[in-house]
């Protein structure tokens, strides 16, 4: 499920099947929607212990559905494999994140998040592997497109929410990339479910190890966004996501730093009924244009 390049040699890229292009829709639209869910969900569970939680109930869910499907438990070597791309991508990643929520303004988070695709091409260096010119441009539209997005949106911060946000967003890329090149999972849906179980266990971990109270009786919108978060967010973009490290170049799996605000936007227009100035149009533009640039980056690589 690795795609391996060696130092000079221009990488394979495959075709957007649909497959792909269903596993970018899904990280695209649902993760535009779980920053919200994340928010409800720190109404009753701090954020080491909702992660956990989260990770621990959508692993073992696809866990057992593997099983019954007849698929082979992972090696030694692949639950390694699982611990350390999980405690990268799990435990500083998403941790990192809804910890950075608490107290880092959301225009911030999601600037700091937008910065990964550059993280990530900038790693893959160390294996000889470079974006494509148009998809280089793409990750550098669709950054610009964010930052115009975020003007103005809330951009308060403490050292610790910075810190945690920056830890976050360095993990998730070292994590991203070390699955491609040097840390195979196991086969398929195995590979994610044994990396949500590690990743899902060291969240808790930290939640033990910080002192977090979960409230009960929890708040109903916050049991609510958790659920929302294990089937949508866990079971479904996150393992499209990893589908898309395993099948697609970094920069392209990435694209859903770029999509995610100006989802949020939409939403926030047709669910909330929130204004949208024509400063925010044009920046929601310029993200689509990026990502337009990365997709026939793409293209152009595979012809």
């Amino acid at each position: 499920m690795t795609t391996h390049a060696l130092p000079g040699a221009r990488p394979l890229v495959p075709a957007l099947t649909s497959l792909l292009w269903l596993c970018l829709a899904a990280t695209w639209v649902v993760w535009g929607s779980t920053y919200l869910a994340i928010k409800f969900a720190l109404l009753s569970f701090p954020p080491f212990f909702q992660m956990g939680t989260r990770f621990l109930c959508a692993g073992a869910l696809l866990l057992a559905w593997m099983r019954w499907r007849g698929a082979a438990w992972p090696t030694r070597t692949q639950w390694r494999n699982a611990l350390a791309v999980g405690t990268l991508m799990l435990g500083g990643g998403m941790g990192g994140t809804a910890t950075a929520e608490i107290s880092v303004g959301s225009g911030l988070v999601v600037a700091f998040i937008a910065v990964v695709p550059l993280m990530i091409a900038a790693l893959n260096r160390l294996w000889g592997v470079k974006p494509g010119r148009l998809e280089l441009a793409g990750i550098v539209v669709g950054l610009a497109g964010v930052l115009m997005l975020t003007q103005g949106a809330g951009f308060r911060a403490s050292p610790a929410g910075l810190a945690a946000i920056a830890i976050a967003c360095v993990s998730w890329s070292l994590g991203s990339v070390l699955s491609q090149r040097s840390l195979p999972l196991a086969p398929g849906a195995m590979g994610f479910a044994s990396e949500m179980l590690c990743g899902g266990a060291v969240l808790m971990l930290l939640s033990l190890a910080t002192g977090e109270r979960p409230q009960w009786p929890p708040q109903p919108a916050a049991v609510a966004a958790w659920f929302y978060l294990v089937v949508f967010g866990s079971l479904i973009a996150f393992n499209a996501y990893m589908i898309l490290l395993s099948r697609a170049s970094a920069g392209l799996a990435s694209s859903y730093t770029f999509v995610n605000p100006v989802i949020a936007m939409l939403l926030g227009v047709a669910v909330l009924g929130e204004a949208v100035t024509s400063f925010e149009w044009l920046a929601a533009v310029v993200v689509l244009v990026g990502v337009v640039l990365m997709l026939r980056g793409t293209a152009l690589r595979r012809a």
